[in-house]
């Protein structure tokens, strides 16, 4: 009997491993070293794909026998890309921005195995409206969480919750960057039994 291959998580994430470890598998880290470049027109669907498979690719590049995951989440609003905001000024923009209004993450996946260069691959949508949110609200929530590492500024799985009147989507993890689901069904379809 063949012994399975590894699996490693192409990225440097710490949501994204906490999710993996959800499913019981061991598991390596691997820092892909992609650089994530924006394409000018690219479709923000599109880009989490090419970001996605991009990461599987460049964490497995020197792997013989692994199935390596690469996960890439990208935030829309109207249209326009929602980057990590990096400073408490431009979480606040961005929160202020999305009050009232609907933000579309794209969440890829790529599982490629390196085995036989097959790639299973599936995209995320999550749609999040906001509610309408009062400038000292966005100021306690940014003091409080610190989402300064977080596309679209927030935390759903913390007090980020609280900012929002809904949320349309399929898998709960998905808006964490890991969409858990869908995983689990690419790594069977790669042949690892999971559970």
């Amino acid at each position: 009997m063949t012994a399975p291959p590894r699996v490693v998580l192409g990225s440097t994430s710490r949501y994204r491993a906490e999710l993996l470890s959800r499913l019981g598998l061991h598991f390596e880290l691997k820092a892909p070293g992609t650089i994530e470049t924006e394409l000018p027109g690219e479709d923000p669907a599109i880009r989490a794909m090419r970001l996605a498979t991009t990461k599987a690719t460049d964490a497995g590049a020197d792997l013989a026998d692994a199935l390596v995951i690469g996960s890439d989440q990208v935030a829309e609003l109207h249209g326009a890309l929602l980057e990590k905001p990096g400073t408490t000024e431009r979480a606040f923009a961005q929160l202020s921005a999305c009050s009232g209004h609907v933000v579309n993450f794209h969440t890829a996946l790529c599982v490629l195995d390196t085995r036989s260069g097959a790639r299973y691959t599936h995209l995320d949508l999550t749609r999040v409206h906001f509610r309408q949110l009062q400038p000292d609200e966005i100021e306690r929530y940014i003091e409080r969480e610190q989402p300064l590492d977080c596309a679209g500024s927030f935390k759903c799985e913390g007090l980020g919750i609280s900012l929002f009147q809904r949320i349309e989507n399929s898998d709960p993890t998905a808006l964490i960057g890991l969409p858990l689901i869908a995983l689990a069904q690419l790594l069977r379809e790669a042949g690892l039994s999971v559970p």
